[in-house]
């Protein structure tokens, strides 16, 4: 799956479009805590959130993860969307839970990580 086809199956709004919506999905997660995130990251993760912050984007551009998925109708701050903007990481906005954008995922053959 594609950022492109995530954005599709999630009827997901692209917060900015200067991003490779082609970049591959490799896996999907949802978590909160920021910690945890950086100890379970992956190249490639599909990652739910609802924080908005700029330290999300530092952790996807750290783990180079496809993109961030924030759920709950949560909207980035403007830093967050500035820094993702500079480093190229798609973030997704969406008013579905994590819970849902989970199982859609897993429905379509995105996996969580593997260890």
């Amino acid at each position: 799956m594609t950022v492109r086809e995530l954005t599709n199956l999630l009827a997901a709004h692209e917060v900015d479009g200067n991003t490779e919506p082609d970049a591959p999905v490799t896996c999907g997660y949802a978590c909160d805590l920021l910690s945890w995130v950086l100890a379970h990251g992956q190249k490639g993760m599909a990652w739910c959130t609802v924080q908005t912050h700029v330290n999300v984007v530092a952790i996807a551009v750290l783990m180079e993860m496809a993109c961030v998925i924030f759920v709950e109708g949560n909207q980035p701050e403007e830093t967050a969307v500035a820094k993702a903007r500079e480093e190229g990481i798609a973030l997704l906005t969406t008013d579905k839970t994590a819970y849902e954008v989970c199982g859609l995922m897993m429905g379509h053959g995105v996996q969580p990580p593997r260890e």
